[in-house]
């Protein structure tokens, strides 16, 4: 049986671990030709793993994004689905303190090299003609949390970035939308130790933190025809979090 996104180019960024990688496997399983690009080499990993195509980039350098997107027009004519998976997190403290150097490194991964390769999956859609972007966003797209400004900041930027990108390629068959997950347990969590982890999956209504998978399947949807009229939309995956 076809899977949703079946025969579709599917590039998947940061997709060496967590999200990102669960994403390249759950659109590889939906039967897309997946490039798997990442910085960490883990990449190789990973499309070793699903049956994709490795692609070393790093997202810091905007000459790297322009030769991917170079390459993704020679080889493959464009690309279909794009989940724009970039982020970084920040340093913790209250505003007022807040190491200036810090923030501008936040923001400039999480929102302008965001919005690069954002541009580039637009500008080759544009060409073939259509396409769906996921960009991941956060819950901190929708909440606050104390001591994370540059973070916070950084994913509502993303969220306005979809949905003033989803009003402007609307009539050219391109549909933008973000995933927000909740408290995830993707490696990040491997630095904190157990007692906080317990304390942040008890914020949590449903009792429990999300797992990467359950990110992906939303991803999946909402790249694949099924959600044709599905365009301009932060879905949060959140366990209830953000409900009340």
């Amino acid at each position: 049986m076809s899977g949703r996104l079946q025969d579709k180019i599917a590039l998947v960024t940061g997709a060496g671990q967590g999200i990102g990688e669960a994403i390249a496997t759950k659109f590889a399983a939906e039967g897309a030709r997946v490039i798997v690009a990442d910085v960490s080499g883990r990449q190789d990993d990973v499309a070793a793993t699903i049956g994709g195509i490795p692609y070393h980039l790093d997202v810091g350098d905007d000459a790297a994004i322009d030769a991917l997107e170079e390459h993704l027009r020679a080889e493959y004519g464009g690309i279909d689905v794009l989940a724009n998976n970039v982020g970084v997190n920040g340093a913790a403290a209250l505003c007022h303190e807040y190491p200036m150097e810090d923030f501008d490194r936040v923001l400039r991964i999480n929102v302008r090299q965001s919005f690069r390769v954002m541009q580039l999956g637009l500008r080759l859609m544009l060409e073939r003609g259509g396409g769906s972007i996921v960009n991941t966003a956060s819950i901190g797209g929708l909440l606050a949390t104390p001591t994370a400004v540059a973070y916070i900041t950084s994913k509502g930027a993303i969220v306005m970035m979809t949905k003033t990108a989803a009003l402007e390629y609307a009539q050219k068959n391109i549909r933008v939308n973000a995933i927000g997950p909740g408290i995830t347990r993707t490696p990040w969590l491997d630095k904190l130790d157990a007692a906080l982890i317990d304390t942040l999956a008890a914020q949590v209504p449903q009792g429990r933190l999300g797992e990467p998978a359950e990110m992906a399947n939303v991803a999946a949807f909402l790249a694949s025809d099924e959600a044709s009229h599905v365009s301009g939309q932060l879905w949060v995956i959140d366990g209830a979090r953000s409900a009340g």
